[in-house]
Protein backbone atom coordinates (compact mmCIF):
# COMPACT_ATOMS: atom_id res chain seq x y z
CA UNK A 1 0.00 0.00 0.00
CA UNK A 2 1.40 3.26 -0.66
CA UNK A 3 2.32 6.21 1.80
CA UNK A 4 0.03 8.75 0.00
CA UNK A 5 -3.20 5.86 0.52
CA UNK A 6 -1.63 5.21 4.45
CA UNK A 7 -1.63 8.98 5.24
CA UNK A 8 -5.32 9.54 3.55
CA UNK A 9 -6.52 6.16 5.57
CA UNK A 10 -4.54 8.12 8.66
CA UNK A 11 -6.01 11.52 8.52
CA UNK A 12 -9.60 10.22 7.64
CA UNK A 13 -9.25 7.54 10.84
CA UNK A 14 -8.28 10.43 13.21
CA UNK A 15 -10.91 12.99 11.85
CA UNK A 16 -13.46 10.22 12.34
CA UNK A 17 -12.55 9.17 15.73
CA UNK A 18 -12.80 12.41 16.65
CA UNK A 19 -16.14 13.62 15.33
CA UNK A 20 -17.66 10.39 17.16
CA UNK A 21 -16.68 12.34 19.98
CA UNK A 22 -13.79 10.62 21.43
CA UNK A 23 -11.49 12.55 23.74
CA UNK A 24 -8.57 14.24 21.54
CA UNK A 25 -5.60 11.98 23.95
CA UNK A 26 -7.51 8.87 23.11
CA UNK A 27 -8.27 9.56 20.05
CA UNK A 28 -4.93 10.06 18.99
CA UNK A 29 -3.43 7.19 21.01
CA UNK A 30 -6.21 5.03 19.63
CA UNK A 31 -5.69 5.80 15.93
CA UNK A 32 -1.73 5.38 16.61
CA UNK A 33 -2.21 2.09 17.98
CA UNK A 34 -3.90 0.75 15.39
CA UNK A 35 -1.85 1.93 12.71
CA UNK A 36 1.36 0.46 14.49
CA UNK A 37 -0.62 -3.07 14.58
CA UNK A 38 -2.05 -2.89 11.00
CA UNK A 39 1.50 -1.58 9.21
CA UNK A 40 4.19 -1.79 11.50
CA UNK A 41 6.38 -4.69 13.07
CA UNK A 42 4.66 -6.49 15.66
CA UNK A 43 7.94 -5.84 18.28
CA UNK A 44 7.10 -2.01 17.52
CA UNK A 45 3.94 -2.27 20.14
CA UNK A 46 6.71 -3.55 23.11
CA UNK A 47 8.22 -0.15 22.71
CA UNK A 48 5.58 2.54 22.90
CA UNK A 49 6.05 3.34 26.00
CA UNK A 50 9.54 3.69 25.92
CA UNK A 51 9.08 5.75 22.43
CA UNK A 52 6.82 7.63 24.60
CA UNK A 53 8.60 8.49 27.65
CA UNK A 54 11.49 9.28 25.66
CA UNK A 55 9.92 12.09 24.26
CA UNK A 56 8.20 13.21 27.23
CA UNK A 57 11.05 13.07 29.24
CA UNK A 58 12.38 16.60 28.50
CA UNK A 59 13.86 18.99 31.18
CA UNK A 60 11.57 21.59 28.97
CA UNK A 61 8.20 20.14 29.24
CA UNK A 62 9.07 19.58 33.19
CA UNK A 63 8.40 23.10 33.55
CA UNK A 64 4.67 22.76 31.84
CA UNK A 65 3.10 21.51 35.44
CA UNK A 66 5.06 23.98 37.29
CA UNK A 67 4.12 27.11 35.01
CA UNK A 68 0.00 25.75 35.98
CA UNK A 69 0.84 25.79 39.26
CA UNK A 70 1.62 29.41 39.18
CA UNK A 71 -1.40 30.04 37.40
CA UNK A 72 -3.64 27.78 39.45
CA UNK A 73 -2.16 29.88 42.69
CA UNK A 74 -2.88 33.53 41.07
CA UNK A 75 -6.10 32.73 38.91
CA UNK A 76 -7.60 30.80 42.38
CA UNK A 77 -6.61 33.97 44.32
CA UNK A 78 -8.69 37.32 44.36
CA UNK A 79 -5.50 38.79 42.39
CA UNK A 80 -7.18 39.03 38.96
CA UNK A 81 -9.96 41.18 40.74
CA UNK A 82 -7.68 43.36 42.56
CA UNK A 83 -5.43 44.24 39.45
CA UNK A 84 -8.47 44.82 37.44
CA UNK A 85 -9.68 47.00 40.34
CA UNK A 86 -6.24 48.99 39.97
CA UNK A 87 -5.86 49.29 36.44
CA UNK A 88 -9.69 50.15 36.25
CA UNK A 89 -8.52 52.90 39.17
CA UNK A 90 -5.68 54.25 36.87
CA UNK A 91 -7.31 54.68 33.65
CA UNK A 92 -11.00 55.19 34.33
CA UNK A 93 -10.63 58.91 32.46
CA UNK A 94 -9.57 57.42 29.88
CA UNK A 95 -12.42 57.50 27.02
CA UNK A 96 -12.84 54.03 27.12
CA UNK A 97 -10.97 53.12 29.79
CA UNK A 98 -12.57 50.34 31.37
CA UNK A 99 -12.54 47.97 28.56
CA UNK A 100 -8.86 49.15 28.23
CA UNK A 101 -8.24 48.58 31.90
CA UNK A 102 -9.43 45.11 31.30
CA UNK A 103 -7.76 44.64 28.34
CA UNK A 104 -4.14 45.76 30.05
CA UNK A 105 -5.25 43.13 33.18
CA UNK A 106 -5.56 40.80 31.29
CA UNK A 107 -2.16 41.32 29.42
CA UNK A 108 -0.39 41.37 32.51
CA UNK A 109 -2.95 38.08 34.58
CA UNK A 110 -1.87 36.36 31.10
CA UNK A 111 1.80 37.25 31.68
CA UNK A 112 1.85 36.00 35.66
CA UNK A 113 -0.45 32.81 34.53
CA UNK A 114 0.59 31.62 31.52
CA UNK A 115 -3.14 30.16 30.66
CA UNK A 116 -6.00 31.64 28.46
CA UNK A 117 -9.14 30.18 30.37
CA UNK A 118 -7.28 30.90 33.58
CA UNK A 119 -7.28 34.36 32.25
CA UNK A 120 -10.71 35.05 31.05
CA UNK A 121 -11.99 33.22 34.13
CA UNK A 122 -10.21 35.69 37.17
CA UNK A 123 -10.07 38.73 34.61
CA UNK A 124 -13.80 38.37 33.06
CA UNK A 125 -15.97 37.55 36.76
CA UNK A 126 -15.21 40.87 37.79
CA UNK A 127 -14.96 42.59 34.12
CA UNK A 128 -18.16 41.67 32.49
CA UNK A 129 -20.40 42.53 35.35
CA UNK A 130 -18.75 45.72 36.03
CA UNK A 131 -18.49 46.64 32.08
CA UNK A 132 -22.10 45.95 31.32
CA UNK A 133 -23.30 47.55 34.91
CA UNK A 134 -22.05 50.35 33.24
CA UNK A 135 -23.68 50.55 30.22
CA UNK A 136 -21.02 48.32 28.15
CA UNK A 137 -22.92 45.98 25.78
CA UNK A 138 -22.73 42.48 26.64
CA UNK A 139 -20.89 41.49 22.91
CA UNK A 140 -18.60 43.72 23.17
CA UNK A 141 -17.40 42.88 27.14
CA UNK A 142 -17.33 39.21 26.28
CA UNK A 143 -15.19 40.26 22.88
CA UNK A 144 -12.86 42.40 25.26
CA UNK A 145 -12.32 39.52 27.97
CA UNK A 146 -12.18 36.94 25.40
CA UNK A 147 -9.62 38.15 22.75
CA UNK A 148 -7.75 39.59 26.09
CA UNK A 149 -7.59 36.07 27.37
CA UNK A 150 -6.25 34.83 24.52
CA UNK A 151 -2.96 36.69 24.94
CA UNK A 152 -1.86 34.06 27.60
CA UNK A 153 -0.88 31.65 25.13
CA UNK A 154 1.95 34.76 23.52
CA UNK A 155 2.84 36.28 26.61
CA UNK A 156 5.71 34.43 28.44
CA UNK A 157 5.26 32.13 30.39
CA UNK A 158 3.39 30.55 27.39
CA UNK A 159 2.63 26.72 27.66
CA UNK A 160 2.04 26.41 24.16
CA UNK A 161 5.60 28.09 23.09
CA UNK A 162 7.05 25.27 25.40
CA UNK A 163 5.48 22.67 22.92
CA UNK A 164 6.36 24.57 20.08
CA UNK A 165 10.18 24.75 21.54
CA UNK A 166 10.37 21.08 21.89
CA UNK A 167 8.47 20.36 18.48
CA UNK A 168 10.66 22.83 16.82
CA UNK A 169 14.32 22.00 18.20
CA UNK A 170 14.15 26.27 18.90
CA UNK A 171 15.60 27.97 22.11
CA UNK A 172 12.80 28.42 24.76
CA UNK A 173 14.41 31.93 25.84
CA UNK A 174 14.26 33.24 22.20
CA UNK A 175 10.86 32.37 22.10
CA UNK A 176 9.37 33.56 24.77
CA UNK A 177 11.41 37.26 24.44
CA UNK A 178 9.54 36.91 20.92
CA UNK A 179 6.20 37.30 22.12
CA UNK A 180 6.86 39.94 24.09
CA UNK A 181 6.57 42.65 21.22
CA UNK A 182 3.59 40.79 18.89
CA UNK A 183 1.50 40.50 22.85
CA UNK A 184 2.45 44.12 22.89
CA UNK A 185 1.33 45.33 19.80
CA UNK A 186 -1.99 43.11 19.89
CA UNK A 187 -2.52 44.97 23.06
CA UNK A 188 -1.91 48.41 21.71
CA UNK A 189 -5.11 47.31 18.66
CA UNK A 190 -7.27 45.59 20.79
CA UNK A 191 -7.23 48.99 23.28
CA UNK A 192 -7.35 51.42 20.18
CA UNK A 193 -10.29 49.26 18.98
CA UNK A 194 -12.08 49.17 23.13
CA UNK A 195 -11.83 52.87 22.82
CA UNK A 196 -13.28 53.27 19.01
CA UNK A 197 -15.99 51.33 20.03
CA UNK A 198 -16.53 52.81 23.39
CA UNK A 199 -16.98 55.97 21.55
CA UNK A 200 -19.54 54.78 19.37
CA UNK A 201 -22.05 53.37 22.14
CA UNK A 202 -21.11 56.21 24.00
CA UNK A 203 -22.67 58.52 20.93
CA UNK A 204 -25.70 56.63 20.34
CA UNK A 205 -26.52 56.94 23.87
CA UNK A 206 -25.90 60.51 24.04
CA UNK A 207 -27.96 60.96 21.16
CA UNK A 208 -30.58 58.88 22.35
CA UNK A 209 -30.23 60.82 25.60
CA UNK A 210 -30.81 63.98 24.26
CA UNK A 211 -34.02 63.00 22.01
CA UNK A 212 -35.63 62.39 24.95
CA UNK A 213 -34.51 58.74 25.72
CA UNK A 214 -33.50 57.23 29.09
CA UNK A 215 -30.21 58.57 30.51
CA UNK A 216 -27.72 55.00 29.59
CA UNK A 217 -25.39 54.01 32.45
CA UNK A 218 -22.89 54.65 30.37
CA UNK A 219 -22.68 57.97 30.13
CA UNK A 220 -22.01 58.22 33.68
CA UNK A 221 -18.86 59.43 34.92
CA UNK A 222 -16.55 57.32 37.41
CA UNK A 223 -14.22 59.56 40.01
CA UNK A 224 -11.29 58.32 42.18
CA UNK A 225 -9.36 59.96 44.38
CA UNK A 226 -5.20 59.85 44.45
CA UNK A 227 -6.03 58.13 48.07
CA UNK A 228 -8.16 55.99 46.35
CA UNK A 229 -6.30 55.29 43.26
CA UNK A 230 -3.21 54.35 45.48
CA UNK A 231 -4.63 52.38 47.78
CA UNK A 232 -5.25 49.53 44.87
CA UNK A 233 -1.54 49.12 44.33
CA UNK A 234 -0.38 47.45 47.48
CA UNK A 235 -2.00 44.05 46.84
CA UNK A 236 -1.23 44.12 42.89
CA UNK A 237 2.97 45.44 43.24
CA UNK A 238 3.88 41.73 44.36
CA UNK A 239 2.50 40.08 41.82
CA UNK A 240 4.05 42.30 39.12
CA UNK A 241 7.26 42.57 41.55
CA UNK A 242 7.10 38.64 41.23
CA UNK A 243 6.50 38.67 36.96
CA UNK A 244 9.15 40.91 36.89
CA UNK A 245 11.78 38.56 38.90
CA UNK A 246 10.79 35.57 37.25
CA UNK A 247 11.68 37.22 33.78
CA UNK A 248 15.06 38.11 34.97
CA UNK A 249 15.56 35.43 36.40
CA UNK A 250 14.96 32.95 32.96
CA UNK A 251 16.11 35.90 30.65
CA UNK A 252 19.57 36.93 32.61
CA UNK A 253 20.68 33.37 32.83
CA UNK A 254 20.35 32.90 36.52
CA UNK A 255 18.17 29.75 36.34
CA UNK A 256 16.76 27.62 33.07
CA UNK A 257 13.17 27.53 31.91
CA UNK A 258 12.20 24.38 34.97
CA UNK A 259 13.64 26.19 37.99
CA UNK A 260 12.16 29.51 37.11
CA UNK A 261 8.91 27.64 36.84
CA UNK A 262 9.44 26.39 40.11
CA UNK A 263 10.41 29.27 41.65
CA UNK A 264 7.48 30.94 40.16
CA UNK A 265 5.31 28.67 41.23
CA UNK A 266 6.53 28.51 44.79
CA UNK A 267 6.51 31.88 45.49
CA UNK A 268 2.91 32.44 44.17
CA UNK A 269 1.81 30.33 46.72
CA UNK A 270 4.18 32.34 49.15
CA UNK A 271 2.24 35.83 47.31
CA UNK A 272 -1.50 34.16 48.32
CA UNK A 273 -0.51 33.02 51.82
CA UNK A 274 0.47 36.37 52.91
CA UNK A 275 -2.10 38.80 51.22
CA UNK A 276 -4.88 36.44 50.75
CA UNK A 277 -4.48 34.11 54.21
CA UNK A 278 -4.68 31.26 51.74
CA UNK A 279 -2.37 28.81 53.57
CA UNK A 280 -4.61 26.17 54.98
CA UNK A 281 -4.87 22.93 53.74
CA UNK A 282 -8.74 23.40 52.77
CA UNK A 283 -7.34 26.71 50.61
CA UNK A 284 -4.73 25.30 48.84
CA UNK A 285 -5.95 22.02 47.96
CA UNK A 286 -8.29 23.63 45.02
CA UNK A 287 -5.42 24.62 43.78
CA UNK A 288 -3.15 21.24 43.78
CA UNK A 289 -6.14 19.81 42.35
CA UNK A 290 -6.26 21.88 39.65
CA UNK A 291 -2.78 21.81 38.88
CA UNK A 292 -2.92 18.04 39.13
CA UNK A 293 -5.85 17.62 36.99
CA UNK A 294 -4.92 20.21 34.01
CA UNK A 295 -1.36 18.92 33.89
CA UNK A 296 -1.90 15.40 33.99
CA UNK A 297 -4.68 16.07 30.92
CA UNK A 298 -2.25 17.90 29.17
CA UNK A 299 0.65 15.58 29.47
CA UNK A 300 -1.51 12.90 28.02
CA UNK A 301 -2.52 14.61 25.18
CA UNK A 302 1.35 15.92 24.42
CA UNK A 303 2.46 11.78 25.30
CA UNK A 304 -0.47 10.36 22.80
CA UNK A 305 0.49 13.32 20.77
CA UNK A 306 4.48 12.28 20.16
CA UNK A 307 3.24 8.81 19.37
CA UNK A 308 0.97 10.21 16.65
CA UNK A 309 3.61 11.83 15.06
CA UNK A 310 6.21 9.15 16.11
CA UNK A 311 3.83 6.89 14.14
CA UNK A 312 3.25 9.27 11.17
CA UNK A 313 7.12 9.39 10.87
CA UNK A 314 7.91 5.99 10.90
CA UNK A 315 5.08 4.82 8.35
CA UNK A 316 7.20 8.36 6.06
CA UNK A 317 3.80 10.14 6.06
CA UNK A 318 5.06 13.50 7.40
CA UNK A 319 7.89 13.27 5.03
CA UNK A 320 5.95 12.42 2.25
CA UNK A 321 3.72 15.32 3.27
CA UNK A 322 6.60 17.45 3.66
CA UNK A 323 7.74 16.37 0.47
CA UNK A 324 4.51 17.25 -1.42
CA UNK A 325 4.58 20.88 -0.09
CA UNK A 326 7.95 20.84 -1.37
CA UNK A 327 7.87 19.93 -4.85
CA UNK A 328 4.32 22.60 -5.30
CA UNK A 329 7.45 24.67 -5.77
CA UNK A 330 5.12 27.78 -4.27
CA UNK A 331 6.81 30.95 -3.69
CA UNK A 332 7.79 31.21 0.47
CA UNK A 333 4.76 33.93 1.26
CA UNK A 334 2.09 31.79 -0.71
CA UNK A 335 3.38 28.57 1.55
CA UNK A 336 3.42 30.86 4.40
CA UNK A 337 -0.46 31.72 3.66
CA UNK A 338 -1.15 27.72 2.63
CA UNK A 339 0.47 26.72 6.27
CA UNK A 340 -1.48 29.45 8.11
CA UNK A 341 -5.12 28.82 6.71
CA UNK A 342 -4.51 25.19 7.42
CA UNK A 343 -3.68 26.01 11.15
CA UNK A 344 -7.25 28.19 10.87
CA UNK A 345 -8.60 25.31 9.92
CA UNK A 346 -7.47 22.81 12.41
CA UNK A 347 -8.60 26.01 14.83
CA UNK A 348 -12.21 25.15 14.56
CA UNK A 349 -11.68 21.54 15.93
CA UNK A 350 -8.19 21.07 17.82
CA UNK A 351 -6.36 22.81 20.54
CA UNK A 352 -3.35 24.33 20.25
CA UNK A 353 -1.24 21.45 22.13
CA UNK A 354 -2.22 19.32 19.38
CA UNK A 355 -1.98 21.13 16.78
CA UNK A 356 1.61 22.38 16.95
CA UNK A 357 2.33 18.47 17.77
CA UNK A 358 0.18 17.29 14.90
CA UNK A 359 1.88 19.56 12.38
CA UNK A 360 5.00 20.59 13.13
CA UNK A 361 6.88 17.29 11.42
CA UNK A 362 4.88 18.17 8.46
CA UNK A 363 5.03 21.92 8.19
CA UNK A 364 8.65 22.52 9.76
CA UNK A 365 10.80 21.14 7.05
CA UNK A 366 9.12 23.15 4.38
CA UNK A 367 9.49 26.70 6.06
CA UNK A 368 12.75 26.02 7.21
CA UNK A 369 13.76 25.05 3.31
CA UNK A 370 12.16 28.22 2.33
CA UNK A 371 14.01 30.13 4.54
CA UNK A 372 11.91 31.75 7.23
CA UNK A 373 13.03 31.92 11.03
CA UNK A 374 11.18 29.58 13.16
CA UNK A 375 11.17 31.27 15.77
CA UNK A 376 9.44 34.11 14.14
CA UNK A 377 7.08 31.99 12.98
CA UNK A 378 6.45 29.97 15.91
CA UNK A 379 5.44 33.46 17.19
CA UNK A 380 3.05 33.91 13.97
CA UNK A 381 1.35 30.24 14.10
CA UNK A 382 0.85 30.97 18.13
CA UNK A 383 -1.56 33.96 16.73
CA UNK A 384 -2.80 32.41 14.46
CA UNK A 385 -3.60 29.56 17.23
CA UNK A 386 -4.96 32.60 19.32
CA UNK A 387 -8.06 32.73 16.82
CA UNK A 388 -9.03 29.05 17.24
CA UNK A 389 -9.86 29.88 20.90
CA UNK A 390 -12.35 32.89 20.02
CA UNK A 391 -13.61 31.08 16.67
CA UNK A 392 -16.46 28.84 16.59
CA UNK A 393 -17.25 26.09 16.91
CA UNK A 394 -14.75 25.29 19.48
CA UNK A 395 -13.39 28.33 20.53
CA UNK A 396 -12.46 27.67 23.90
CA UNK A 397 -12.55 31.20 25.22
CA UNK A 398 -16.18 31.79 24.15
CA UNK A 399 -17.52 28.73 26.23
CA UNK A 400 -15.91 29.93 29.24
CA UNK A 401 -17.06 33.61 28.54
CA UNK A 402 -20.43 31.73 28.22
CA UNK A 403 -20.10 30.28 31.79
CA UNK A 404 -19.21 33.53 33.57
CA UNK A 405 -21.85 35.07 32.13
CA UNK A 406 -24.62 32.79 31.02
CA UNK A 407 -26.73 35.81 30.59
CA UNK A 408 -25.06 36.74 27.24
CA UNK A 409 -26.76 35.07 24.16
CA UNK A 410 -23.87 32.94 22.63
CA UNK A 411 -24.66 34.96 19.34
CA UNK A 412 -23.63 37.97 20.70
CA UNK A 413 -20.17 36.41 22.62
CA UNK A 414 -19.66 35.56 18.91
CA UNK A 415 -20.23 38.36 16.84
CA UNK A 416 -18.30 40.47 19.93
CA UNK A 417 -15.47 38.62 19.83
CA UNK A 418 -15.40 38.36 15.57
CA UNK A 419 -13.62 41.92 15.65
CA UNK A 420 -10.76 40.93 17.19
CA UNK A 421 -10.27 38.32 15.30
CA UNK A 422 -9.64 40.29 12.33
CA UNK A 423 -7.40 42.76 14.70
CA UNK A 424 -5.26 39.58 15.02
CA UNK A 425 -5.02 39.08 11.30
CA UNK A 426 -3.89 42.77 11.00
CA UNK A 427 -1.00 41.84 13.34
CA UNK A 428 0.17 39.13 11.98
CA UNK A 429 0.08 40.98 8.21
CA UNK A 430 2.35 43.48 10.51
CA UNK A 431 4.78 40.46 11.71
CA UNK A 432 5.01 39.52 8.24
CA UNK A 433 6.01 43.02 6.75
CA UNK A 434 8.05 43.46 9.61
CA UNK A 435 9.72 40.58 11.10
CA UNK A 436 11.59 42.81 13.36
CA UNK A 437 8.47 43.37 15.61
CA UNK A 438 9.02 39.68 17.30
CA UNK A 439 12.65 39.46 16.61
CA UNK A 440 14.59 42.71 18.20
CA UNK A 441 14.45 41.81 21.54
CA UNK A 442 15.52 38.04 21.16
CA UNK A 443 18.58 39.31 18.79
CA UNK A 444 19.31 42.34 21.57
CA UNK A 445 19.08 40.13 24.37
CA UNK A 446 20.37 36.74 23.53
CA UNK A 447 22.41 37.08 19.77
CA UNK A 448 24.67 34.40 20.74
CA UNK A 449 21.86 31.81 20.17
CA UNK A 450 20.99 32.69 16.98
Amino acid sequence: MSTAIIGTLYAGATLGAMLAGIPIAFALGAVALVFMLAFMPGASLDTVAQNVYEEMASITLLSIPLFILKGAAIGRSKAGQDLYSAMHAWMHKIPGGLGIANVFACALFAAMAGSSPATCSAIGSAGIPEMRRRGYSGGFAAGIIAAGGTLGILLPPSITMILYAVAAEQSLGRLFLAGIGPGLLLVLLFAAYAAWRFRREFAMARAAYVTGGPEHPILAEDRYSMAERFSTLPRVLPFVVLLTGVMVALYGGYATPSETAGLGGLLALALIAAIYGVWRARDVSPILIATLRESTMLMLIIGMSLLYAYVMSYLHISQAAAAAIVAMHLSPWLLLLTILLLVVGLGFFLPPVSIILMTAPIILPPLREAGFDLVWFGVVMTITMEMGLIHPPVGLNIFVIKNIAPDIPLSDIIWGTLPFVILMGIAILLLCLAPGIALWLPDLLLPSTK
